[in-house]
């Protein structure tokens, strides 16, 4: 058996290559006694020669449009190291970019420069760079744990940042700083985002060489789509700095956390420590500095920091003169969930060389903005994500404020002088400053104690309408189930599914996107998809369905188009034999998703076809369909009121504890 039929591929590959669910790859398994046999694992979790499933698949049909992609990365992982695999990913970019390159790295086997020119050749056939992009989007999910990466929307964030709070023209170009630049997302979302007049150049740095060779790939893609000229070297930048004299408009970073050997002793004397020697267990200080030692006058710097380095004792003294300096200009809280490690609520702190040099003594009325943006998480996810559009909306929002002294900050965010940090902390940290800040006033408290009894008025009114109700002891009807219409055609069904490409990374789409964690957030769609990649499609009057335990729901839609994630339906009724508002309130039932659900935990699913529906005629089912709509309307309220009563309990309490209460 050679190397390459040696690969082995779980159920769950061969799904992915095939296109199918792993529910389908088991059928298949019992089914066909011509299926491959199992060559390692155990019964639970077999594992199968990639070259024997792929010659089943092909004999059989079963490969449809699936590329060469899927079939590459089993091949990648089994190289077994991460870096080689990473090295061989990247030499098959350069590859893909320079066709008739010669040489290739010396670190490489064999058998990873054979796979690098085979994945050269199905990137030329299927497009070099979605290739490329596929197979390090696989690497770096496999090696997630191994990894810190700086997910998209925060790089972009950063980068719109950057460039609000720069100071100066840009009409001779720009240039990029990132001196831990891992697989390079800070300076490919800096590409994307600037659209700069004479161009941008970016110094990228990075001590782990497959991150480099990785980084070198991704930028050299967009550099040819962009007229960029990256230069990435592999190096420790703060021991060793490959760009040293060199000058930057911008530096982006999202440096390692808490490493004690960063070169505390051999640096003890180097020049980049104008606001004082960075203690040993304040890494992240000597990282800032590095940025500052790096920038134009005027130039700006966005670097991820954990929130522990704003009020750290040891850091006290290096605070105290980057705050006297000017060139701590914001620090941004973000919500938990925006980069790794995502149970910690990290920060940005906006830095700005002074535009004269790059260090000198701030305006006796210098501000600080600090920004706490901690309230833009989204709840009910499993895993702690932000709600990026409204967070950066904020964000901007309160940056626009930095230097404009006659407009004053948004609710969340404050301009502090001075005075008001110099203290013997010299804590930076937002939320301690802007929760003093967002205590409502007596006008804003009577109106929304005036809101809150209107919600109360309508609850009264929809409770005293259903509590009027009356039910008949007959006994109850019959009923049918959702595939049984299906099967009569009353009504078609679609399940919604991931689109073809992710809604971060497409341009020009015209859908909205709805998934489960936007319905367990607010049910407001946060992503958008080209209609031609969405499988399932909501049109005005269509009955969704989100078929999972915990976000059990069924309601008919209103609005423009809306694209459907997974585990989320539409069902379209015929409207000369069903009612859409009757067929989802009956699908709605606690009741119906318990019996059609599996029972093993919240995040089971639910099997749409088995949920249950009256059987009535037309006439009878707009009667139910109008109750249906009362009992909608009167569960909004309560919701509503809940929500408003919760929040005047909250502000109540800060009012009462700020003092101030008259008899």
């Amino acid at each position: 058996m050679t190397a390459q039929d040696a690969v082995p591929v779980s159920l769950a590959e061969i799904a992915r290559i095939a296109g199918v669910g792993r529910a389908a790859v088991s059928n298949w398994r019992r089914r066909h006694d011509s299926f491959p046999a199992r060559i390692g694992g155990t019964d639970v979790s077999p594992q199968f020669s990639l070259a024997e499933v792929e010659q089943w698949l092909r004999d059989n049909g079963k490969l449809g449009d699936i590329g060469g992609r899927e079939l590459l990365w089993p091949r990648f992982e089994a190289l077994g190291s991460r870096n080689e695999s990473g090295l061989a990913i990247a030499e098959a970019a350069r590859l893909m970019r320079t066709p008739r390159a010669r040489t290739t790295p010396a670190e490489l086997s064999a058998q990873a420069r054979d796979l690098a020119v085979q994945a050269a050749k199905v990137g030329r056939d299927e497009g070099p760079r979605d290739t490329f992009d596929f197979l390090l989007q696989r690497w770096l999910e496999t090696h997630v744990r191994q990894l810190s990466t700086t997910p998209q929307p925060l790089a972009a964030l950063m980068a719109r940042i950057a460039l609000a709070v720069r100071l100066g023209p840009v009409e001779n170009g720009l240039t990029l700083l990132d001196p831990a630049c891992g697989t390079g997302h800070l300076a490919a979302a800096a590409m994307q985002e600037y659209d700069i007049p004479g161009g941008l150049e970016v110094l990228a740095c990075e001590r782990d060489p497959a991150l480099a060779a990785l980084a070198a790939g991704r930028l050299g893609f967009l550099a040819e789509e962009h007229g960029i000229r990256p230069q990435i070297a592999t190096a420790d930048t703060l021991r060793d700095d490959p760009f040293a004299g060199a000058k930057a408009d911008i530096a982006l970073c999202n440096p390692p956390f808490n490493e004690r050997d960063w070169g505390y002793e051999e640096l003890a004397t180097d020049q980049r420590w104008m606001h004082g020697l960075p203690p040993r267990t304040e890494p992240e200080l000597a990282w800032v500095q590095h940025l500052l030692a790096h920038l134009k006058p005027g130039g700006a710097a966005v670097v991820v920091l954990p929130p522990a380095v704003a009020s750290r004792k040891a850091g006290r003294r290096i605070r105290s003169s980057l705050l006297r300096t000017g060139a701590l200009r914001a620090v941004v809280s973000l919500p938990p969930g925006s980069a790794q490690p995502h149970s910690v609520s990290l920060q940005l702190w906006i830095l700005r060389a002074a535009p004269d040099s790059p260090v000198a003594s701030a305006a006796p009325d210098q501000n600080v903005l600090l920004v706490d943006a901690t309230r833009f998480a989204r709840p009910g996810t499993r895993e702690p994500s932000p709600d990026w559009g409204s967070l950066g909306s904020f964000v901007l929002t309160s940056m626009a404020t930095l230097d404009d002294l006659d407009q004053d900050p948004p609710t969340g965010a404050v301009r502090l002088p001075l005075l008001d940090l110099l203290d013997d902390e010299v804590d930076v940290t937002p939320g301690r400053y802007t929760a003093a800040m967002t205590e409502p006033s007596r006008e804003e408290l009577a109106l929304k104690w005036g809101d809150f009894g209107s919600l109360l008025t309508d609850l009264a009114d929809h409770a005293q309408r259903l509590s009027a109700l009356d039910f008949s002891t007959e006994t109850s009807q019959t009923a049918t189930t959702v595939g049984d219409l299906v099967k009569a055609g009353a009504l078609t069904l679609r399940a919604g599914q991931q689109p073809l490409e992710s809604a971060e990374t497409v341009r020009g789409a015209d859908v909205p996107l709805l998934t489960i964690a936007d319905l367990l957030h607010d049910g407001t769609p946060r992503g958008e998809v080209p209609t031609a990649s969405a499988p399932a499609i909501a049109e005005e009057g269509d009955v969704v369905v989100a078929g999972v335990a915990r976000a059990f729901k069924a309601w008919v839609h209103e609005g423009p188009p809306m694209a459907l994630g997974p585990q989320l339906y539409v069902l379209r009724v015929d409207p000369e034999r069903l009612e859409a508002h009757f067929l989802a309130g009956c699908l709605y039932a606690p009741t119906n998703g318990r019996q059609a659900g599996t029972h093993a935990s919240s995040s089971s699913r639910v099997d749409i076809r088995r949920l249950q529906v009256l059987q009535l005629p037309l006439e009878k089912q707009m009667a139910y369909a109008e109750t249906f709509r009362h009992l909608r309307a009167f569960e909004a309220l309560l919701t509503a009121s809940d929500i408003s009563g919760k929040g005047l309990a909250s502000d109540m309490s800060d009012r009462l504890a700020a003092g101030g209460l008259t008899t």
